[in-house]
């Protein structure tokens, strides 16, 4: 065998020896450790949202929208009054159908016509929530149905980066309790994903009467959550 053909034979061993060797020492670079966690913060709503149906039966369907948006009118001149802004005031839905009536036959008869026009309303002060469907009802009569009241906080920016501080906080020390089980060190962050939006969960809500029979809306508080995953590197 010349010589040359032996240096070339070394070289392609050593090229394999390498490519052998070379696996095995980035498997060993790349050990990491994935955690997702959460965190949540508890806050205090600090807005009203009311929802409302003004509905009126007539024998026409003209004449029951006349009359829904005479209803409709009242209540948001009523809001005007307690200063709620135009742009927290929206329609949802306007409807007219008739109504029926029906016999223990199986028969029915059109006895007039239902039309209705829903309204989601934003309280920016939660404080005056309840004088403001006091107002409503006021306003409506028996043509208003109040179907919501709901509080939920206006801005939850501040909420949310600290429910994120306590996400990662929740992280790191679940990642330093299973690094130290496994005899191992945390590295650093290869990645971070917020999995998903931050969530906010509306407390239970009810509607009470105090003794001067005004309408006290209970604010409770709620979790704002936010859910991460991040994936150390191990040392």
């Amino acid at each position: 065998m010349t010589t040359r053909r032996r240096i070339s034979l070394l070289a392609v061993l050593t090229i394999a020896i390498a490519g052998l060797v070379a696996p095995a020492a980035n498997a060993a670079a790349t050990r990491y450790i994935t955690i997702s966690s959460q965190g949540s913060v508890k806050v205090v709503p600090d807005a009203v949202r009311i929802n409302a149906t003004a509905s009126v039966v007539a024998a026409t369907s003209k004449e029951a929208l006349a009359a829904t948006a005479k209803t409709s009118a009242a209540v948001r001149a009523a809001l005007t009054a307690a200063k709620v802004d135009k742009k927290d005031i929206a329609t949802q839905n306007v409807s007219v159908y008739p109504e029926y009536k029906y016999a223990t036959d199986g028969t029915s008869t059109i006895i007039g016509y239902r039309a209705s026009q829903a309204f989601t309303i934003v309280i920016r002060s939660a404080a005056t929530a309840g004088d403001v469907v006091d107002a409503i009802v006021l306003a409506g009569g028996d043509s208003l149905q109040v179907n919501g009241v709901t509080p939920f906080v206006l801005d939850n920016s501040k909420s949310t980066t600290a429910a994120r501080a306590v996400a990662v906080k929740n992280a790191r020390a679940k990642a330093a309790s299973y690094a130290s089980l496994l005899g191992v060190k945390l590295g650093k962050v290869n990645y971070l994903v917020e999995n998903s939006a931050p969530t906010n969960y509306p407390p239970v809500m009810a509607l009470a009467k105090a003794e001067s029979d005004a309408t006290v809306i209970d604010l409770g508080q709620q979790d704002v959550t936010v859910s991460v995953t991040v994936q150390w590197s191990l040392l």
